[in-house]
């Protein structure tokens, strides 16, 4: 007898088609049958030894989040119920040209230096791992969720050429190749970039195109967080586009956004641009969050000279008050590109979390908030913020506009993405509620999407772009990964004023057939794997 039958579900099977009732039977992982309309045909209904109703609620594939910052989260926090009680049962992890491998003992310590705002000092893993494949082993001992990778250009970039602003020798493109195709062929699915985040900005477009024909040989697809959201941001979309089809790679482009004031109600422009590419044959996605503010670290709003030669380099500049003067003025005057070549408004800038507890005065504030209190300047207050916590802060940008955030996520290769940072006393709402968020606010509230169209952009579509042949829909033969959430309930928790808050009316989640989400509890159950990408 099979192990679990779910009853009188209302099944969204991740198509984009219309729901159906159905009980769907579920075996060794996989689900085994699905037998429609059963109640009401009056046929020999399925058995198992567990029957689940499911009456009222809508079964669904499991969400895939298309862009993850869980690298050590996964392994630090076996619990991990920031994604598994929204339903997501699949991360994609090296996002935004930084991560944890490939890396050797020097580019470790810089590494989690670097991006200490993203995931922690890193000091409370063992990372006993120094290859992707050997991460991703790591992975296969069990978290909470299933995992996939990205191969991090600027981690590459670090360890075949350091942290510096100059172009690759040969030799050492050659080694940045070898590192790619060694990372591919241990199962990553694809390569991602961070064109705003020392040292992958100083990547100039042949060196990335290189690297994206590598990618392109093994199946893979290049997921770039390009040189501007702000001022220049089309120009930097038409760059990867153009980039990318040069190198015959697909492209996902990571949290598809336009912000800051000068493209308020530019979405369309961007969208045009990349019907255009997809018409004539180009292979693209996206991803975005259901949210209007960004988050990243405060270190990274920097001039990109500033940052040459990594963290200890930048600490030294901001230490020494004439560079840190030339500092201020880029960032203020100028318009930095750390800031995509804005003029920082301190006004939009929240401390969001800090390394040092003994900092915490500063979190939920922005940066002016906490200048006019102490009667000082803005940049005084982040620069002896960013000495004092060693480059750790993370912040809230409030630089985004609704309007663009509905138009992006409507359009026919947009996909879901958390951008989850789960660093810091105050993290970005979206960590907790991404998906949420989209089937209660956007679908049930507002309408801005049909129901069974936003469950397709959270699972088949990422699932595709993953090359994943059994994964993203209901279907007899496919994974079990699945979620059952009450269409009238569900939503986020988390808010801005209490982002940690799990979402409602998702009681059920299983992974490979296994409840990691029961009556809307966390169970002890780690199914999760690593995610290698298919063979071509």
């Amino acid at each position: 007898m099979e192990e679990l039958v779910i009853r009188d579900a209302d099944v969204v099977d991740g198509s984009g088609d219309h729901s159906y009732r159905a009980d769907v039977v579920v075996d060794g992982g996989r689900i085994v049958s699905i037998v429609k309309e059963a109640a009401d045909a009056g046929c020999q209904r399925p058995k198992a030894r567990r029957e689940l109703d499911a009456e009222g609620l809508v079964l669904a594939p499991g969400f895939i989040d298309m862009h993850a910052h869980s690298d050590l989260a996964l392994l630090r926090d076996p619990d991990h119920s920031a994604k598994a009680a929204q339903g997501v049962t699949l991360e994609v992890l090296g996002q935004d040209g930084l991560s944890y491998a490939p890396v050797d003992d020097r580019t470790l310590g810089e590494v989690r230096r670097a991006i200490a705002g993203w995931n922690g000092s890193g000091d409370d893993v063992d990372v006993d791992w120094r290859s992707v494949g050997e991460y991703l082993d790591r992975l296969d001992q069990g978290i909470a969720v299933n995992a996939a990778y990205l191969i991090p250009q600027g981690t590459v970039r670090a360890l075949a050429v350091g942290w510096e602003d100059r172009e690759a020798t040969p030799g050492e493109l050659d080694r940045m190749r070898q590192l790619v195709a060694e990372g591919m062929e241990q199962g990553a699915v694809g390569m991602s970039s961070g064109l705003t985040y020392t040292p992958g900005m100083y990547a100039p477009d042949a060196e990335l195109t290189e690297l994206c024909r590598v990618v392109a040989s093994y199946g893979g697809y290049y997921c770039p967080h390009h040189r501007s959201y702000g001022a220049g941001a089309l120009e930097a979309y038409a760059e990867m586009v153009a980039l990318t089809r040069e190198a015959g790679c697909p492209l996902h482009l990571a949290h598809a956004t336009m912000n800051f004031g000068v493209n308020k109600g530019r979405a369309p422009e961007l969208l045009a641009l990349l019907d255009e590419a997809l018409d004539a044959g180009a292979d693209i996605t996206l991803d975005t969050y259901p949210y209007t503010p960004g988050c990243t670290t405060l270190v990274a709003l920097l001039p990109s000279w500033a940052s040459e030669g990594g963290p200890q380099e930048i600490l030294r500049r901001l230490a020494d008050d004439g560079t840190a003067e030339r500092i201020r003025h880029h960032l203020e005057v100028t318009g930095s590109d750390g800031c995509h070549g804005v003029p920082v408004e301190w006004e939009t800038i929240e401390i969001s979390g800090v390394g040092d507890p003994a900092l915490g005065e500063y979190v939920g504030r922005t940066v002016l908030e906490s200048a006019r209190a102490r009667g000082e300047e803005p940049w005084a207050v982040a620069r002896e913020l960013l000495l004092k916590d060693r480059l750790a802060p993370t912040i809230l940008q409030h630089v985004g506009h609704e309007e663009n955030v509905r138009e992006i996520m409507r359009h026919r290769v947009h996909t879901g993405g958390s951008d989850g940072i789960l660093q810091g006393a105050k993290p970005h709402p979206r960590a907790y509620g991404t998906f949420p968020r989209y089937l209660g606010h956007y679908v049930r509230e507002l309408g801005v999407l049909s129901l069974e169209e936003c469950v397709a952009h959270l699972t088949s579509r990422p699932a595709a772009r993953l090359r994943l042949p059994d994964r993203g829909l209901v279907r007899e033969g496919y994974k079990a990964d699945l979620v059952l959430f009450d269409p009238r309930t569900v939503d986020a928790g988390s808010t801005f004023a209490e982002p940690r808050t799990l979402p409602t009316g998702i009681p059920y989640v299983l992974v490979d057939g296994r409840f990691v989400i029961e009556d809307g509890q966390r169970t002890d159950v780690l199914a999760g794997r690593a995610v290698r990408r298919s063979p071509r």
